[in-house]
């Protein structure tokens, strides 16, 4: 796995360990309710609340699973994997949510995969 693949793939990881932040420590800042375009008094709802600090966990699973895959077996097919399924995952939310996701979400990602693939 190549050095820029490694810090690309921190840096993906970086990204979802912020939006498990954003979803879970700080689920009702102005920051968050900025991000996801939403208001406070919506991410204060219950209901709301515990949906994102259940997305949030999922963030941060993904973040770790990605160091994982870089740091503990240097696996670049594992890192791909995770890559292409963070990308699907980005296009979903693009179709059912909003456009703008495949890049914020997917987009450094998207990278990633394909520097892991042509290195």
């Amino acid at each position: 796995m190549s050095i820029a693949t490694q810090v690309l793939a921190v840096l993906v990881a970086l990204e979802f360990l912020f939006i498990f932040y954003l979803e879970t420590i700080a689920t009702t800042s102005a920051r968050t309710a900025k991000v996801f375009g939403m208001t406070q008094e919506e991410l204060a709802r219950p209901s709301v609340s515990t949906l994102f600090k259940n997305q949030g966990v999922y963030n941060a699973l993904i973040a770790v699973l990605v160091l994982i895959a870089v740091f503990a077996f240097h696996s670049t097919p594992a890192l791909v994997c995770l890559m292409g399924y963070i990308v699907l995952v980005a296009a979903y939310g693009s179709f059912t949510s909003n456009p703008k996701i495949i890049l914020m979400q997917g987009g450094l990602p998207i990278v990633t995969l394909i520097v892991a693939l042509v290195s």
